[in-house]
């Protein structure tokens, strides 16, 4: 044997005796005693869950009142007794045109026609899906609503409705071209 191995077989018998022991007695002792004191202490208690109240749902019903983030609004009744003042009132004695039965909301305005001397027609549909040729003069909605006036993208009317207080008063309205999405 060389000297080479005979170092290498010393090492081997010193690494071995180590191990060995290492290995012997009771090292595990701390440990077994921590787990035996462990499992001799009394164990946790964990408290139930709290109950909660079921949902209980709330329908507001104060939406017709007055909002309380707006101030009140003072009301003089003086006025009540002085009757309005108007000339203002729908000819009821017209036959009634056919646009006239259908909402003013339900109306579109989606075309105009020009005629050969030159006055401009308006193309309206109504709720129905009927088409409707109009001209400045012609009644439409239920308000009374003459057409006073008509571009290439809208109609100007006049409608006459109830003042509230027994008369009637006129108001402006128009319809708008109605505009086809090009997508």
């Amino acid at each position: 044997m060389t000297g080479k191995h005979a170092a290498k077989a010393w090492l081997g018998v010193c690494l071995v005796s180590l191990m060995t022991a290492c290995s012997q007695g009771g090292g595990f002792s701390d440990l077994d005693k921590f787990m035996a004191e462990t499992r001799a202490k009394p164990r946790g208690h964990v408290e139930p869950l709290p109950e909660f109240k079921a949902y209980e749902a709330f329908t507001y019903s104060a939406a017709d009142r007055r909002s309380p983030f707006e101030p009140p609004i003072e009301v003089q009744l003086t006025m009540v007794d002085e009757k309005p003042v108007s000339n203002v009132e729908p000819d009821l004695d017209r036959p009634r045109e056919v646009l006239e039965n259908f909402d003013i909301k339900s109306l579109q305005m989606v075309g105009t026609l020009q005629g050969a001397s030159g006055n401009l027609f308006a193309l309206v549909e109504d709720s129905t899906g009927g088409i409707h040729r109009v001209q400045t003069g012609n009644y439409m909605g239920e308000n009374y609503g003459r057409i006073v006036g008509i571009s290439e993208t809208r109609i100007e009317l006049i409608e006459i409705v109830p003042n509230g207080q027994g008369g009637w008063v006129e108001r402006p309205r128009s319809l708008s071209l109605l505009e086809e999405d090009a997508g």
